[in-house]
């Protein structure tokens, strides 16, 4: 086993003995290297959070939905688009702010310039990150891209902003960011940079393995996007908890 992928699987490893990662985004390539791949996974402690399923499109857009809405007390943090796509760039991200890189490419803007716009979200004292990736088959110069927004120390003194931005995709790996380090009150951030994590050529396979590495309690819905290079051809497979 080659040192990176002796390091993608002990960051799985560890994965599974955390009880709270919170939401994590995955993006990365199979190893035979013909599509992109995308993982997003939510996970949740109240009834409020646990209350949700995802919902794929028509369009090939996918939103987070109420289980039972009548359970539902309210929807600010939890009800969004985690996935959406316009002019084959594929977005992924754990809140609104889906719709804010999408409204800004849609007008020429940039995955960039749209996340300078916000913020962490306003759940103190967590100040839970917002965490984005992008993959964008018309950028030549990068693979994919992952962002986390996060507040120092858990105030609201200032907002660190950390783009990572990678130029090639390789096969069998991804990098993996989440909201929180692990359990606690109030929950910590994420620290450092993404960690390498393996991935498969079969989108059933990833999707079994970063579910079941996922604390059973906590976790809620995952998600598996893989992108056909050749044509952007793109396809979702969805697993609900109930």
């Amino acid at each position: 086993m080659t040192t990176r992928a002796a390091q993608a699987e002990q960051y799985l490893n560890s994965l599974q003995d955390n009880v709270y990662p919170g939401r994590g985004i995955i993006i990365g390539l199979t190893p035979d290297g013909t599509r992109l791949v995308q993982v997003y996974w939510i996970m949740g402690r109240s009834e409020n959070s646990r209350n949700r399923v995802f919902i794929e499109e028509a369009n090939g857009f996918l939103r987070t939905e109420a289980k039972d809405p009548a359970k539902l007390t309210d929807p600010s943090l939890i009800i969004y688009y985690p996935v959406k796509h316009v002019n084959g760039a594929h977005i992924v991200t754990n809140g609104d702010q889906t719709d804010t890189i999408h409204e800004a490419l849609q007008a020429g803007g940039s995955f960039e310039s749209a996340l300078a716009t916000r913020t962490y979200e306003p759940d103190a004292p967590n100040f839970t990150p917002r965490i984005s990736g992008i993959v964008d088959l018309r950028d030549e110069q990068f693979a994919y891209k992952l962002s986390i927004l996060k507040s120092s120390a858990n105030t609201e003194d200032q907002t660190l902003r950390h783009t990572y931005s990678y130029e090639k995709a390789l096969p069998g790996l991804g990098h993996c960011i989440h909201t929180y380090a692990g359990d606690g009150n109030p929950l910590p951030s994420f620290q450092g940079e993404p960690a390498l994590v393996p991935l498969f050529d079969d989108a059933r396979q990833i999707a079994d393995t970063y579910w079941n590495a996922l604390n059973d309690e906590n976790k809620i819905a995952l998600l598996v996007k893989t992108i056909r290079l050749t044509d952007g051809a793109a396809e979702l497979l969805v697993v609900n908890k109930d």
